[in-house]
């Protein structure tokens, strides 16, 4: 019997044909192992790198909303286009309600991206209600020992969102691009006598709020050919103080930009500091600009590693 498919297919028989094409998969979630007998239908992702993850993989048509974006960040036309036909559901961190009142079946997020530890929106609180939880690599040094992050924390998120959604396809061709993009990138750079110094400054005036060896930047600036200054720093996203940031001398400063203080703000604070007049990134003015949505893990990875390569090499 011959099936001809036309647009007529109704999305009932859409969704039968893909749970049949699906084998029962089974991914590594941080401390966790997840296993899905189907695709899921209505997934939701918080803030707007991981979104951004989903929309790379063309899973917008299985989404019924994403969370965390407006409070703090805005879209840009990318990302607008991308997410124009689905609602934000919650400003900032959704609440349980929120995701159980969306019918969701699925929330991609992570610790401090949606998700707190010992919060009311857990993998275990959202069990009973048939909402699996896939955990961005990244944050899971926030509930146990993980390497520090590296590129391959990114690649790992794409390949097993690929598993979970039944487009491991197309999930391994857009690492394998970035993996090949990446390496002849750099393999044209001009060699540095030596890795600058490089300073994360996210925000905080008082105390800098920066990335240990655990953040996303820690992996880019190192990939770019930099030494993050507080890489050992055995954390995440955290504080340090002044007076290290001072010790350490940076050559180079990396402003993350989003929220309401504006990254020529945070220039402007750094250079007109008597604190920080001896700085060699201040003396030299050499600072370099991320968007919030290129430092941390997503699709945008790629392009930040060559805005850091090219500005340690331009002095």
């Amino acid at each position: 019997m011959k099936l001809t498919c036309t647009s007529t297919v109704s999305g009932a028989l859409l969704a039968l044909m893909t749970t049949t094409a699906f084998a029962q998969t089974t991914v590594q979630s941080c401390n966790r192992e997840v296993t899905f007998n189907e695709p899921p239908r209505a997934a939701i992702s918080n803030d707007v790198n991981l979104t951004e993850m989903m929309l790379a993989l063309g899973l917008a048509d299985r989404m019924v909303g994403y969370t965390g974006i407006s409070g703090w960040k805005t879209l840009d036309e990318t990302m607008t286009a991308g997410v124009e036909e689905l609602p934000e559901l919650s400003a900032k961190y959704p609440s349980k309600e929120v995701l159980i009142g969306a019918d969701a079946d699925f929330f991609f997020a992570g610790w401090n991206y949606g998700m707190k530890v010992g919060g009311e929106v857990t993998p275990e609180t959202l069990e009973p209600f048939g909402i699996k939880v896939y955990e961005l690599t990244e944050s899971c040094i926030h509930i146990g020992e993980k390497a520090a992050a590296s590129m391959d924390d990114v690649y790992n998120d794409l390949l097993n969102l690929g598993k979970i959604f039944n487009v491991e396809d197309k999930a391994e061709s857009l690492v394998e691009g970035y993996r090949a993009e990446l390496a002849d990138f750099t393999a044209g750079l001009s060699p540095l006598s030596e890795a600058p110094r490089v300073f994360v400054y996210d925000s905080g005036e008082d105390v800098p709020f920066t990335a240990g060896r655990y953040a996303m930047p820690n992996a880019l600036i190192e990939a770019a050919g930099g030494t993050n200054i507080v890489n050992d720093l055995e954390k995440s996203w955290a504080t340090v103080g002044w007076e290290t940031v001072v010790e350490r001398n940076p050559e180079v400063i990396v402003i993350v930009n989003y929220g309401e203080v504006t990254a020529e703000e945070k220039r402007n604070f750094m250079t007109s500091n008597p604190a920080f007049a001896d700085l060699d990134a201040v003396k030299n003015d050499r600072f370099v600009t991320l968007e919030y949505v290129e430092a941390t893990p997503g699709p945008r990875n790629i392009q930040a590693v060559k805005t850091l390569a090219t500005a340690f090499r331009d002095q």
